[in-house]
């Protein structure tokens, strides 16, 4: 039974391909040569078709969509630092000129281990307005910076008005000096003494005055 199997496959084999039985399995035997030589150079024996689906199903399973962006309203720069991205439950929130946009979405960039990760969960206006890494820049002071600088920081902000969603906004930490106060009190106290009123002669016309009367008496008097 098995020697009739083998001469109809011979002579199938022969009849398909025009070739000889031995002819043709030394060229099957030749193609399977080059075939796994070409895979050892350009891959593992683990990137053949079948494996490579079932790896490449790993990373759908893990993938998760993401949340919708949630608004903070005011918050504080140390509030903000907790959206860094260290906590991967939390969005990554990034500011430019006081503004909180999420840019969970572009994580790669912003996130641990991305080129702009030290920009995630700080305003860094005064960095990306220079396009300064230090650290001494990552923050919203935007004072001293020329003409150039501020042009560079409108194209950031227009880039991320336009691509990323508006969570919330900056607490300003400029407090209001207790000197400058004092001052506008003590101006406002100088005008207010200096203002004559309108019913009669201010307070420092009043010694003139007496003394004027003074002479007229003294004068009926001789």
């Amino acid at each position: 039974m098995a020697l009739q199997l083998w001469e109809v496959l011979k002579e199938s084999i022969t009849v398909y391909t025009g070739l000889s039985p031995s002819t043709f399995f030394s060229v099957l035997s030749l193609g399977l040569a080059i075939y796994y030589m070409i895979t050892n150079l350009f891959g593992s024996s683990d990137d053949v078709p079948g494996s490579y689906q079932e790896r490449s199903k790993e990373p759908e399973e893990k993938v998760q969509p993401l949340p919708p962006p949630v608004q903070l309203g005011e918050i504080t720069d140390e509030e903000l630092k907790q959206y860094d991205g260290s906590d991967k439950s939390k969005p990554l929130l990034m500011a430019i000129k006081g503004q909180i946009y999420d840019v969970s979405q572009s994580r790669l960039f912003y996130g641990p281990g991305g080129p702009y990760a030290l920009f995630a969960g700080k305003d860094a206006s005064r960095a990306l307005a220079k396009m300064s890494f230090e650290k001494n820049d990552l923050n919203g002071d935007l004072t001293g910076l020329g003409a150039f600088e501020l042009e560079a920081l409108q194209d950031w902000e227009y880039k991320f008005m336009s691509k990323y969603i508006k969570v919330g906004t900056v607490k300003s930490s400029i407090p209001v000096s207790d000197g400058a106060t004092n001052g506008q009190a003590a101006e406002a106290a100088e005008t207010d003494s200096t203002k004559p009123t309108e019913d009669g002669p201010s307070v420092s016309s009043v010694p003139e005055i007496v003394e004027t009367v003074s002479n007229v008496d003294a004068g009926k008097k001789e």
